[in-house]
């Protein structure tokens, strides 16, 4: 319910806008998002004893220069006490971003690092797979295998090492 509340807000927010503007937005929110994972931060925003203008006045000092659009979109978050929406915010304008460029960052998780070589090679069969164009992350953890995901596409691939075993021995078993 929260990510639809929040897609209504983009939409609003990004209706007719460039690519320049979008950026522009995504950048000071990205700045209010990261001071609103603190915890001091939250505890101001959403205190029912601090009046909401001065919840309005205290998000926009954080703010160096922001467009007017922005201190009007902040302005009714503040207003419909919609301001925990921020991360959520955050994450669709990056995504509305990627979107319009066209680029993706995923991640690739192995049990041990891969050379830069393998992962441009990666990269590029799955950027042609997709027609996007894909950035990886080598992310090493102790899964046994290899998994990419790519969240903004809703793209998973995976390989497992004890899944092949599997199959291979119920092959086997089937053959005898």
């Amino acid at each position: 319910m929260v990510t639809v509340i929040a897609k209504k807000y983009v939409r609003a927010l990004l209706e007719g806008k460039s690519l320049e503007n979008v950026e522009g937005y995504y950048k000071d929110l990205h700045i209010l998002n990261d001071a609103y994972n603190l915890d001091k931060m939250k505890n101001i925003i959403l205190s029912p004893d601090i009046a909401k203008s001065d919840k309005f006045d205290f998000i926009i000092s954080l703010l160096d220069n922001c467009d007017n659009r922005i201190r009007n979109f902040i302005n009714i978050l503040v207003q419909n006490d919609r301001i925990y929406l921020l991360p959520t915010i955050c994450d669709e304008i990056r995504y509305q971003i990627s979107v319009r460029k066209n680029e993706f960052i995923g991640n690739i998780i192995t049990k041990e690092a891969i050379d830069s070589n393998s992962k441009h090679n990666i990269e590029e069969k799955i950027s042609k797979k997709f027609n996007s164009s894909i950035s990886l992350n080598n992310i090493v953890s102790d899964y046994p295998g290899i998994k990419i995901e790519i969240e903004d596409l809703g793209v998973e691939i995976s390989f497992s090492i004890n899944r092949l075993k599997a199959q291979m021995a119920e092959h086997i078993l089937k053959a005898i």
